[in-house]
């Protein structure tokens, strides 16, 4: 397999993110990419909060709240010995995905599913499905 310029890793902070993160620096250790990127992305809040919450304001908790959804993952890659970077996105999981797997020019994305299925599966949504719906790279699921 070619060396590939980049993994992106779209995490929240949850176990399964965790080990998505851990997956992505096994492959990185085995020399199969260069960079590692770590996304998370929050929910759009615009709308009828934006009439009474200021963009300044809306802006800081996306970015307050990446930077939790971030951490652990930040935390794994420097024990790991690794720098990096990160990314907060907003807006709709895989097409926040899909246009930094486009501007990073990765190879891969990594994330971590909690496998739900059937009618938890389609009450709840996916976004390992919405990711995989939007990217053009392959797409690693980390259970």
């Amino acid at each position: 397999m070619a060396k590939m310029k980049a993994i992106l890793v779209a995490v929240d902070g949850s176990d399964t993110s965790d080990r998505a993160v851990r997956h992505a620096l096994d492959l990185i250790e085995a020399g199969l990419a260069a960079e590692l990127h770590l996304l998370n992305v929050q929910p759009n809040l615009g709308g009828a909060i934006s009439t009474f919450v200021s963009k300044e304001q809306i802006d800081t908790h996306h970015r307050e709240e990446g930077h939790k959804g971030l951490a652990t993952a930040v935390e794994i890659s420097k024990k790991a010995g690794v720098a990096a970077k990160v990314h907060i996105g907003v807006g709709r999981q895989g097409e926040v995905a899909s246009d930094f797997v486009t501007k990073l020019g990765a190879g891969l994305v990594v994330i971590g599913t909690r496998g739900h299925t059937g009618l938890a599966g389609v009450l709840l949504g996916s976004v390992a499905q919405d990711v995989i719906a939007h990217v053009k790279v392959p797409v690693t699921l980390v259970k």
